[in-house]
């Protein structure tokens, strides 16, 4: 929810870390990136109770964006001539959970995350087995026991696949994977708001009941208890990725789990300019950002409202600001605008958007998506996700390098950062996409920030309309991103594969 400052929310650390701008443009801004910050707020107020997927505040959210792509001069494109394309979707939800090992209780979602599923088990009593790192010559016996995985992601050592299918072949019923404080790219986040799956309506219901549970770190010592291994220790060398040992815990996890399943509907909201250019009539591209966030979870200092303010209400807002530009002006190819839904619960909008698109799928020629962005520090340097795969990522490095920009390949492909976001879907089908991170020399000021608000912001209720933003970066982001369509949407040739890209589908 919305604070007043960091000074009145954050710590020390947050007052160090922050940019001098705060909670709205300063009179210098320019008019684009005011515009954009006021529909940016409208969409990540209170009043949208964080766009859940699912929820009366998404279908708020929902009217809102519709309403300024039809202000804008954009054509509907959604279901029977509306709007909205309706995504249809499945969910299932741990309401409670209680977990202990022995007689010491675990909290739900703070100490432990449990990933729900409909075949898995309400009550469930299991001997557990710590196998250090779980590559298959440590497990020993564990069959019917839950084994206990340090989940590092260092080269050389198992990676969560190779885990649990070590883990399965050796009989385990469940992997207890302690997240990994030393994987300091990504620190993990607790708590967790809610513990959700959510599939396409009518995906076929997964029988499979192995478990799969995710450990803080700091309770760690709680599920080894007091008699045997020092959970510290343990924890520090894992970090490291030292050896580590294989043990037995003496008293056995018992958990009980109670599950709901209910029917959900988001709808992907759609809006068509057409291209100027007959001859490029079924080249389209598609510009996309995912409206939903997480809507209310568990508290974090106090609050339980997550705005998804830079996830990513504030780039469905600069689809609209490119639209309102334009005011029905086309560019000589089509654009499609299109804010999706269930990002958050696993790219289901854009999936579903590609599986049963607007216009004929071999029409839509190529993808550009916001998502993953952070303007809290300058724009010096900028990831291009997939940039040597295809004709975008020649597009976008030489946009950014006339900005003073420079482009670079994911330096931290670790992260599955190109995974997370709606460019994947369209990678998978065949279409040429992209995506961007700001990027940040090593150990730089910038780092530092980024670092710091992956830790405290992301995916948390803090990411709201009052957090720190350094405009100037906000501003020229969002001249990139013009820049870029302009040209992606003009030029001779439609986006294309590059002839050595590891991407492309095979046909």
């Amino acid at each position: 929810m919305r604070f007043l400052s960091v000074l009145l929310a954050g710590t020390l650390t947050a007052i160090a870390l922050a940019p001098a701008a705060l909670a709205s443009p300063p009179d210098t801004a320019d008019a684009d990136t005011k515009a954009w910050w006021a529909i940016t707020e409208a969409l990540s107020s209170d009043a949208m109770e964080g766009r859940d997927t699912g929820s009366p505040g998404y279908d708020r959210a929902a009217q809102i964006v519709a309403e300024r792509f039809k202000a804008a001069g954009l054509k509907p494109a959604g279901d029977g001539g509306g709007w909205f394309q309706q995504v249809a979707m499945d969910e299932i939800r741990i309401e409670r959970a209680t977990l202990r090992v022995g007689d010491r209780p675990l909290t739900f979602l703070h100490d432990v995350m449990v990933a729900p599923k409909a075949a898995m088990p309400t009550q469930l009593t299991a001997d557990l087995a710590y196998r250090g790192y779980c590559d298959a010559a440590a497990l020993g016996s564990v069959s019917g026991k839950i084994v206990i995985c340090h989940g590092t992601r260092r080269a050389g050592l198992p990676g969560d696949s190779d885990r649990e299918a070590a883990i399965r072949a050796a009989g385990g019923i469940g992997m207890l994977t302690i997240a990994d404080p030393g994987f300091t790219v990504e620190p993990p986040r607790w708590p967790f708001a809610y513990a959700r799956l959510v599939k396409l309506a009518g995906a076929a219901v997964d029988p499979d009941t192995f478990l799969r549970f995710t450990l803080n770190a700091a309770a760690l010592g709680t599920v080894v208890g007091k008699g045997g291994q020092d959970a510290a220790d343990l924890i520090a060398k894992g970090s490291r990725g030292d050896p580590l040992p294989s043990f037995d815990v003496t008293d056995p996890l018992d958990a009980s789990f109670e599950l709901a399943a209910r029917r959900i509907q988001s709808p992907n909201v759609l809006g068509y300019l057409p291209g100027s250019d007959p001859a490029k009539a079924k080249q389209v591209i598609v510009l996309s950002a995912h409206l939903d966030g997480y809507g209310h979870g568990t508290s974090v200092k106090g609050d339980g409202l997550y705005n998804g303010t830079l996830d990513d209400a504030a780039y469905v807002a600069l689809l609209i600001r490119l639209a309102e530009q334009r005011k029905g002006k086309g560019f000589a190819r089509p654009i499609l605008f299109a804010a999706f839904a269930g990002e958050e619960k696993g790219l289901l909008g854009g999936e579903y958007f590609v599986a049963h698109p607007p216009v004929p799928k071999e029409d839509l020629a190529g993808n550009i998506n916001l998502d993953q962005l952070r303007p809290i520090f300058p724009l010096e340097l900028l990831t291009v996700h997939a940039i040597d795969d295809t004709s975008l990522g020649a597009d976008a490095r030489s946009v950014a390098t006339s900005l003073g920009i420079e482009a670079q390949r994911d330096p931290e492909p670790e992260r599955n950062m190109l995974k997370r976001s709606e460019h994947w879907v369209f990678l998978k089908a065949g279409i040429p996409a992209t995506g961007f991170i700001f990027g940040y020399r090593p150990g730089s000021k910038s780092e530092e920030i980024y670092r710091h608000w992956y830790k405290t912001g992301y995916h948390t209720p803090q990411d709201d309309p009052d957090q720190p933003i350094d405009w100037k970066a906000a501003s020229d982001f969002n001249r990139f991103f013009y820049t870029l369509v302009d040209r992606v949407a003009n030029k001779d040739s439609a986006p294309s594969w590059n002839p050595a890209s590891g991407l492309k589908p095979k046909p």
